[in-house]
This record gives C-alpha cells, structure tokens and sequence, in this order.
C-alpha cells in the first residue's frame, strides 16, 4: 500500500470509504480523454445507412387530450352534449381548429406557434397504447414493457449507437416526472450502467436551478488523493475485468466522470445564447421560462454530441380540470416552436428525430370526477395523437385516423410496439435484432411485437 494518499485530513476509514463506495462522483485527473480505453460508449455504426441519429423525446405526462390539440372531429364538435357510446355524454372540443402551413394540418388554436411549424410535424393521429392505466402505459412508453424493470428506450439507442462525444454522457433526462416508473423509464435495467440516462434536476425544481450533483466532489479528499484513489479503484477494477464484463460499465462511468468536469458546466451555460435565441425560447418570460430553458438546453445536448434527451412536461391529466388545457398548452407551445426552428436553421433538423407524445389521451365524453363539478376527459389508449419531426419523417404529414367521434383508431393505426420499431428504424436499426442477451434469452425494446410504419418516412 504504498500508494495509499496520506492526506492528514482523511483517516484510513475514510479513505476506504471513498475509495470502494460512491465511486462515480470521485474526478479521474490522471486521465485524460485520449488515453481513455474504448468503451462502451464509443461510437457504433447501425445494422443499415441511417436517416437519425439522434433523438429528442417531448414526454407529456399525464395523457394531453387530442381534441383540444391536434385531432380535428367536426362531427364530436356537433354531437356535443349527446349521448356518447360508453357511459357519458360526448364533450364538444374546447378549441377552434384551423388548418397551417402548406400541407394545410390541422392545429387547434392552443398551440399558434407550433402551428407555424406544421410542415415540420408527421402526425400521428391514430396511435393506441396496451393499457388506459399510467402505471402499466408510462412504462410501457418508456421501456416497451411493465412487468419487470427493461432498458429504456434511451439506454436502447445509446447501446445500439454508442455516443458522438466521449465528454458527456450520451442519454439526458431533463426533469423527468416523479411518475409511475420513476427512475427505470430511463434506467438502463439488465443493460451496463453506462446506458442509464444522466438525470437534471427534478419535477417540482426550476430547471435553471438543476446540475449534477457530486460531480466536484471528491468527499473530502484532495484532487490528488481523489485522482490516486480512483487509479486504484481502476486498477481493481480492471483485474475483475479479466473475470467479468459486468465491470464494463463501472470502469466506463469513471473514466466519463473526469471528462465531465468541464465539458458539462459548458454546455448547461446558457449566458452565451443570443437575446434573440433566449427570447425564441420564452427563457425568462414568466409562463414558459421552465419548459423553454429544457428545450433550450436539448438543442445545445444534442448540438453537442449526445445521443437521446428526453424533457418532460407534468400536468395533462385533465380529469375534472380541462379547462387548465390551454394554460399547459401555453407553456410549451412557444418552446417547442423554438425548438424545431432552432434545429432547422443549424442544419440539425434532418438527423435529429423529435418526438412529442404523452402516454396515451383522452375519451371523446364528458367525465366530472365525484365531489368536482368542472368537466374534464377520461384515459383512453384506443385512439390518440402524437407526432414526430426531422430524422427522416415526412413533414405535413397527418397519418391515420380516428372514428369520426375519436373513440378508436380507424385507419392507419401505429402501435406503441410499432412506434418503437419505426424510430429505431430510422437510426438505422433492425429492431428485431437489436438484442441483449440476458437471463438465458435476447430481450429487445419491442419484446416480440413491432411493426415499422414506412407510409411516415420522407
């Protein structure tokens, strides 16, 4: 042991302690990038030439309702107030609808930004999901399957595709929900450590406000204990190696964790945007500030080489609350606007495939939940929206449809299974052999279902 730090501040438990727990947020200053061993994160090509290769995931948890956004029904406009097929009355849509942009799309008048951009949008008005139930469909959404903890769909695109920039971390999660599923709709499950996603901040906190933490900290060591430390821990590390490829990720994450030290405080820095691009955003006006620094600090991610981002937006579960619809659809409006344009005018739009979706929507009746009295939709995973942009996807596109009340897909209809096998299609994956090996069997993110939707691509 005579290379054990012998700084007089640290005791020799202490010094265990660092050394063999909490390894992840000790710097390797010893390291430096190019002597990194190739890891797990290192760039891979895909099974065929693609058309994304990066992806942005807009979560709208809670379920957004599709009639007050962007699944025009003239007819449930007119039945509204009449007995519907189920067990309520049938609930008019709270918006007025116009057609936008060349392709002439339908976009209600809660989202008059983001109607700027309809020839940008591939919608999808005829998706359904497995369950109405959140805890069984945000799973779902996120992994492909509820019944046990499987790699999210970020840590699927990142063990598939490794990362374009060895300083940071290929999947982000920017505030993500404290929702059903918590951290394993973007854990990596069975998959090495290194695919889980890079979490910033929390549901409840302002974004401006969120960082990683520990990643300065050296629990009471000095730099050059910590960086001594973490060589032996390395060192340990790398003769498991010889004995088991679990230790893969370990050896990876703290090799990426010196890395980070600079490469992540520059690029969560939005103080060099330009007034223009902070005013595009919202960032620092009132309403949409929060969710527009999230966009914001997307494009600078995926600008800067990292694989998959997911943002999120809580708050769309509009029981008994429906009139919340459009203050909702005010936050992110503009943001994702400024998103889409942003991407587009930096020539990122082409290979970045942005999706925006919520876990499934909302039932053409009225529901008034017990003990309320202001109306609002029920779940429903039959028949409801989402879109995708860039990566591939015809823009002005509306594919699918609906009955003419929106009770069920009627045509055109996209699975979750089917969503999922079609962007992984456009990063240039097989999805059925896009696999992993664990437990004695090959598990991938579409389980055994799956079907790729090539009416969408451009």
């Amino acid at each position: 042991m005579t290379n054990m730090p012998t700084d007089p501040t640290v005791s020799r438990r202490g010094w265990l302690q660092a050394a063999s727990c909490g390894l992840g947020a000790l710097t390797v200053n010893g390291l430096a990038p190019n002597q990194a061993s190739a890891g797990l994160l290192s760039p891979r090509g895909p099974h065929f030439a693609a058309k994304a290769k990066r992806v942005i995931f807009l979560f709208m948890a809670g379920g957004p309702s599709q009639f007050e956004s962007f699944d025009y029904k003239p007819m449930l406009q007119k039945a509204g107030g009449k007995k519907g097929m189920k067990k309520g009355t049938l609930l008019a849509p709270q918006a007025n609808f116009a057609r936008h942009g060349e392709s002439g799309m339908w976009i209600s008048d809660a989202f008059p930004h983001l109607a700027k951009q309809a020839d940008q949008l591939c919608m999808l008005n005829a998706m359904s999901a497995p369950s109405r139930a959140h805890p069984i469909a945000i799973p779902m959404l996120h992994t492909g399957e509820f019944q046990f903890v499987r790699p999210s769909f970020g840590s699927w695109v990142l063990y598939g595709l490794g990362s374009e920039n060895q300083n940071l971390p290929g999947f982000f999660t920017i505030k993500p929900t404290r929702t059903f599923g918590g951290p394993s709709n973007y854990g990596s499950a069975f998959l090495p450590s290194t695919f889980q996603a890079t979490r910033l901040g929390w549901e409840g906190q302002a974004v401006k406000n969120a960082g990683i933490s520990n990643l300065s900290s050296h629990h009471g060591l000095s730099s050059d204990s910590a960086s001594r430390s973490l060589k032996l821990a390395q060192l340990m590390n790398q003769r498991l190696l010889s004995q088991t490829e679990d230790v893969r990720g370990a050896i990876d994450s703290l090799e990426l964790s010196d890395r980070m030290q600079s490469a992540v405080p520059r690029v969560l820095d939005i103080s060099g945007e330009t007034k223009e691009t902070l005013a595009a955003y919202g960032v620092d006006a009132g309403r949409t500030d929060d969710f527009g620094r999230q966009c914001l600090l997307a494009r600078r991610l995926v600008e800067s080489g990292v694989r998959f981002v997911e943002v999120s937006s809580s708050g769309w579960d509009h029981h008994s609350n429906l009139e919340k619809f459009n203050s909702k659809a005010e936050e992110i409006d503009q943001p994702i606007a400024a998103l889409l344009a942003d991407l587009q005018q930096r020539g990122l739009l082409d290979d970045t495939l942005v999706l925006w979706t919520g876990e499934f929507g909302r039932t053409p009746e009225t529901q008034v939940l017990e003990g309320e009295e202001k109306i609002g939709r029920d779940h429903n995973a039959e028949g409801y929206t989402a879109w995708l942009a860039g990566g591939g996807v015809r823009g002005g596109l509306t594919h699918g449809t609906t009955d003419e009340l929106g009770y069920t897909a009627s045509d055109g209809n996209v699975h979750l299974h089917d969503l999922h096998a079609t962007m992984l299609h456009l990063l240039g994956f097989d999805h059925t052999k896009l696999v992993y090996r664990y437990g004695g069997r090959d598990f991938r993110l579409t389980n055994i279902h799956g079907d790729v939707v090539p009416e969408i691509f451009a």
